[in-house]
């Protein structure tokens, strides 16, 4: 599919992955909505999710790359959020074609002592969040005659890892949706997919990851992913956001492949 002139939202694109999905889409052509939670926050999350000032700054230079860009503050486990969110996005820019759920939060600890509302909030993010606005996109895609949507998991909803259950389990869900959505959809002509990320040095690794992987194992966190990445990756280099972005504009631009899970992960994930 070319992607010029195609109107993409991405939510979490306020940083990390999704700021460099949104980079990368408006390099190809696209206009692009950015959408995070804001300065609201969750009250669960360890680490600052993405500000008004961040999703600004993304939307700012996606305009600089000669685009028309939004940024939109949604709570994607709310409902009412996310109708408001497309409705803006159909408002504002006559539709949509291509959807990219990358907001999610991550949890880490034994699962003994995992608290049930950090589960669930997990789950409203990840799983919901991701529900909640593919729902949401497919009459917007009917009017269009099709559409991609690229749902980002994670390589730990491939294979599990201890002190991260919640997580894992909420990113397998994800693929499986996708797999479910990809067959229901087919029909219409929209594309639905997985991306699964390996090892990119995002706030999820320093302000969760390192300290509990430390812990676990007694490296000092300064050396914890550099650590990590020498012993679980075939390559010996982590992956980046733009890495990440370079596979989702491939899944965007596709035209016969739907359902799978796209691993990026420098061999750290085979599965």
């Amino acid at each position: 599919m070319d992607l010029h002139g195609k109107v993409a939202l991405v939510t979490g694109g306020a940083r990390g992955i999704g700021r460099a999905i949104a980079y990368a889409l408006a390099r190809e052509g696209c206009d692009v909505v950015v959408s995070d939670v804001g300065d609201r926050g969750d009250g669960v999350t360890p680490y600052l999710l993405g500000s008004d000032e961040d999703m600004a700054v993304t939307a700012g230079h996606v305009r600089d790359l000669g685009r028309r860009s939004d940024a939109i503050a949604a709570d994607v486990t709310r409902a009412d959020d996310v109708a408001r969110l497309f409705a803006e996005v159909e408002r504002d820019m006559g539709g949509l074609d291509i959807l990219v759920n990358n907001a999610a939060i991550i949890a880490a600890a034994p699962v003994a002592t995992t608290d049930e509302h950090v589960w669930e909030r997990v789950f409203d993010v990840n799983v919901k969040g991701t529900f909640l606005c593919c729902r949401a996109a497919i009459p917007l895609f009917e009017k269009r005659g099709g559409g991609r949507i690229v749902n980002i998991a994670s390589v730990g909803g491939k294979t599990g890892r201890a002190g991260l259950a919640a997580y894992c389990a909420s990113k397998a869900a994800v693929i499986n949706f996708t797999q479910a959505l990809a067959e229901e959809l087919g029909p219409n002509n929209v594309m639905v997919n997985a991306l699964c990320p390996g090892f990119v040095r995002t706030a999820m690794w320093t302000e969760v990851l390192n300290p509990v992987l430390s812990a676990m194992t007694g490296i000092p966190e300064s050396r914890v992913f550099e650590d990590f990445i020498e012993r679980a990756t075939f390559l010996r280099r982590p992956q980046t956001p733009e890495d990440i972005a370079e596979a989702a504009v491939f899944l965007c631009r596709a035209e016969n492949v739907t359902g799978i899970s796209l691993t990026v992960a420098g061999g750290g994930e085979v599965h």
